[in-house]
C-alpha cells in the first residue's frame, strides 16, 4: 500500500507552521503548499517537490487533538539528520518522547527520535542505513 499523504490539527497554524518548518527542513520537507481561506491560513502541505504532509485547522471549527496511539515517523537520510530533526523540535518548544538513539529491537539499523509538537501529536525521525 501506498500513502499519498497524511495530515494532523493544530490549534495554533503560526506556532505549527514555526516548528515543523524548523524540524521538517533537516528531513529535506518545505512547505510547498499554503491553502487560506478568507486571508487566513488554514493549512500547510510539507515535502520535497510535493505535500505528503499537512497540517491544518481542523475544517470543523474543533479543537484539535491528538489520537492515543498513533504517531507519524519521517525518513531520514542519515542519523545525523535525525538528531537535527531532535534539536531543533526541542528548540521550537516540543517535548521529548524518545531521544535520538538505535531501536534494535526493530532491527539493528534502525535510528530514531521521537517528539511531541506543540498540540501533542507524536512525531519521529528515522534512518533505516548502516552507518
Amino acid at each position: 500500500m501506498s500513502i499519498d499523504h497524511v495530515s494532523v490539527g493544530v490549534s495554533n497554524m503560526k506556532r505549527s507552521k514555526d516548528f515543523y518548518d524548523a524540524v521538517l527542513a533537516p528531513l529535506g520537507m518545505t512547505a510547498v503548499m499554503p491553502v487560506e481561506f478568507g486571508g487566513q491560513l488554514v493549512g500547510v502541505g510539507y515535502g520535497e517537490k510535493f505535500p505528503n504532509f499537512w497540517i491544518q485547522l481542523p475544517i470543523n471549527g474543533q479543537a484539535a487533538s491528538m489520537g492515543n496511539g498513533v504517531h507519524i515517523a519521517f525518513n531520514a537520510k542519515t542519523r545525523e539528520a535525525v538528531d537535527a530533526f531532535y534539536l531543533a523540535a526541542l528548540e521550537q518548544g516540543g517535548i521529548e518522547d524518545g531521544k535520538p538513539g538505535l531501536r534494535t529491537e526493530y532491527h539493528p539499523d534502525y535510528y530514531g527520535a521521537f517528539v511531541r509538537d506543540p498540540d501533542g501529536n507524536k512525531i519521529e525521525a528515522c534512518s533505516h542505513l548502516h552507518e
